[in-house]
């Protein structure tokens, strides 16, 4: 078998780090340092250059401009940006315009696709339902009127939502079924009728935003109704949280092994200790679990192939990793670099958040545990 990347992947990769090789990972004020977000808006010239990189439409067809590649050349470029802590909505807004190319009609392709891949239409996705506890699907619901829908309710913790220009909404009709709502955050230069976003702040210190839809009325095309339509969506964001993990878990490592291994104790640099080493590479071992499983859960959706389980479970399982590594790799690295963690001016507490932001998002790993433990009750296995 080859395990090797495709030569279009491989690409991907080398555009990403030519882009976000000269991003500083502290270009925005420090999250401990101002009581509400770092900044009002995303980092606007860096998307730019996404856009002229090409790397806004790697997951659409050539007809919109894109690559036609999968979720695993996302996955990349994702991990590629989360090395620097890049404050952009990659995967929020491909996620979401993947989504509408694989679900939507021909009208709303024509209207969102192209302008997407070329970064100038922002989208987003609400995922978290009301609390960030509960089912998002079930956060708000959706019903016919006429020719239009007509949508109720509330979504947390919405990333970008204050920027973008759309919000991709999952929401439960009376006849219990998912659909996709694409809400426009302003109509004709106006917030929409019944559209209400207030302000919430992540860990990380970036704007998030609780969306409250009160009788918001969308034409018919706005609504993606396939069967199926949500669950891929969530299991695409849920992998590219685990990339974003990836990258992030192994800066810090290398900000580990370059601290400790300058750092002297006692005449000797502190990686030489044997209890600091062995701390080290278990937090090593901990990135490629994080990484074989991310692989696994990336290739089954992009390829579709079959398994003993359905691929939310290799989802979940790449998610339990992800949530539970990455925790483990901040930790360490705060415990090995000392005071030098929780200093301001040194940018690893900007990881820590980060990672306390992405552990916990789209689920923690108690969350997917369960799911995968419904998922291994209803297939028989052997």
């Amino acid at each position: 078998m080859d395990f090797r990347f495709s030569e279009e992947q491989q690409a991907a990769v080398e555009a990403a780090r030519a882009v976000f090789g000269g991003v500083a990972p502290d270009g925005v004020p420090s999250p401990s340092l101002v009581p509400g977000a770092v900044a009002d808006d995303f980092d606007r010239a860096l998307w730019e250059r996404l856009a002229g990189a090409d790397l806004l439409s790697l997951l659409l067809d050539e007809e919109f401009g894109g690559a036609g590649l999968d979720a695993i050349a996302l996955c990349l470029v994702l991990r590629e940006s989360a090395k620097v802590l890049a404050r952009v909505p990659l995967l929020e807004s491909c996620a979401a315009a993947a989504a509408v190319q694989a679900y939507g009609d021909r009208e709303l392709k024509s209207e969102v696709l192209r302008r997407a891949g070329t970064g100038e239409l922002v989208l987003t996705v609400a995922a978290h339902g009301r609390t960030g506890h509960d089912p998002a699907e079930l956060a708000v619901t959706a019903g016919r009127d006429g020719d239009d829908w007509v949508l109720d309710g509330v979504q947390t913790a919405i990333p970008w939502a204050h920027n973008a220009a759309f919000v991709l909404v999952p929401a439960r009709t009376s006849a219990d079924r998912t659909v996709l709502a694409l809400v426009p955050r302003l109509h004709e230069g106006a917030p929409l009728d019944g559209f209400a976003l207030a302000e919430q702040i992540s860990t990380a210190g970036e704007r998030l935003g609780e969306l409250r839809l009160e009788s918001v009325r969308l034409p018919d095309r706005y609504v993606l109704d396939a069967d199926g339509a949500w669950p891929w969506l969530r299991d695409l964001l849920t992998v590219g949280t685990c990339a974003l993990t990836l990258g992030l878990g192994t800066s810090v490592l290398g900000m580990t092994s370059d601290y400790t291994g300058k750092r002297e104790q006692f005449g000797y640099p502190l990686a030489t200790f044997q209890a600091v080493a062995v701390q080290a590479a278990d937090r090593y071992i901990d990135l490629r679990a994080m990484e074989v499983t991310l692989w696994q859960a990336a290739w089954r959706i992009s390829t579709g192939a079959g398994g003993v389980l359905p691929a939310s479970g290799d989802v979940a399982v790449a998610k339990i990793w992800a949530s539970e590594g990455v925790r483990r790799v901040v930790q360490t690295a705060q415990h090995l670099h000392g005071g030098f963690g929780a200093d301001t001016d040194y940018p690893l507490h900007r990881y820590h958040a980060w990672a306390k932001y992405l552990e916990l998002s789209l689920g923690p790993a108690a969350a997917h545990e369960e799911a995968l433990g419904d998922l291994l009750a209803a297939h028989q296995l052997g």
